[in-house]
C-alpha cells in the first residue's frame, strides 16, 4: 500500500489508528502528505495529534453513514481547485457540486452523465443507460438497462439534475427518459416491461411536449 500512495495512485486513505504493526499516526509520517486521509479509531484522544498530520477528518466509531458521507464530500471539496474544478478520469475539466439532498451532480449540461450517492459509494450513471426513476420517500431508484440504483435525495433534485429535453417528469413518483419509450397508451407509457401512469396533473405537459418532438 505504501508503495501506491508514493507512486501517487492513492487520492484518498481511510487509516485506522490501531494496526499490527503501525500504528495510524506511525503511518502518517511514513507517508508523509503524499495522499488525503482520514482517520478512524474509537479513541477520540488521538484527534489533536492526528490534524497535525493534515488529515481531512477524524471519524470516531461507531461511525454513522450520514458522518461518512460528511467526509467524503469534505474530501471532494479539498480536492477541488480554486474554482471548484475537478478532472475525472481522463475527461475534460468540470465542475462538480453536490446538492442539499446528497447528490453529486456536475453543472455542465453536455455531460452524458451524471454522479449519485449509493450507500457505500459515488457511483457514475449514464444518461444513456437511465429507463426511469421512480421516487420512495426520502430515496429515488434509478433503473437503467443493468441494475437498479438507490439513492438517498428527492425527485425534485433528481428532476433539477437531468436534461429536460432528455428526461420528463410524468408523475408524482416517476421520471422517465424520453428516448426509452416504447409506446403510449391513454394515461400509460410502456417503457420495456414496465408500465410508467402519467400523473393528471402532468399530462398536458407531457403530451404536449411529445407532440413538439
Amino acid at each position: 500500500m505504501n508503495s501506491l500512495i508514493q507512486q501517487g495512485m492513492v487520492d484518498l486513505l481511510f487509516l485506522d489508528i490501531q494496526m499490527p504493526t503501525l500504528t495510524g499516526i506511525q503511518f502518517l509520517r511514513v507517508m508523509n502528505g503524499k495522499c488525503k486521509t482520514i482517520l478512524t479509531t474509537a479513541y477520540s484522544e488521538f484527534a489533536i495529534e492526528g490534524y497535525e498530520y493534515d488529515v481531512i477528518d477524524y471519524l470516531l466509531k461507531p461511525i454513522s453513514f450520514e458522518r461518512f458521507l460528511k467526509s467524503v464530500q469534505k474530501t471532494i471539496d479539498q480536492l477541488a481547485v480554486n474554482s471548484n474544478l475537478l478532472t475525472v478520469s481522463g475527461l475534460p475539466v468540470l465542475e462538480l457540486s453536490q446538492n442539499s439532498d446528497n447528490q453529486i451532480v456536475t453543472n455542465n449540461s453536455q455531460l452524458d452523465f451524471i454522479f449519485v450517492k449509493t450507500e457505500y459509494k459515488i457511483q457514475k450513471v449514464n444518461l444513456s443507460d437511465i429507463l426511469y426513476i421512480e421516487g420512495l420517500k426520502d430515496y429515488v431508484s434509478i433503473f437503467t438497462t443493468t441494475e437498479r440504483i438507490l439513492s438517498l435525495q428527492t425527485m425534485k433534485k433528481m428532476e433539477e439534475s437531468l436534461p429536460s429535453n432528455r428526461f420528463v417528469r410524468v408523475h408524482k413518483s416517476y421520471i422517465i427518459s424520453l428516448e426509452k419509450i416504447e409506446s403510449i397508451e391513454r394515461q400509460r407509457i410502456t417503457i420495456g416491461k414496465n408500465i410508467i401512469p402519467v400523473g393528471d396533473s402532468f399530462q398536458k405537459d407531457f403530451m404536449k411536449m411529445i407532440g413538439e418532438r
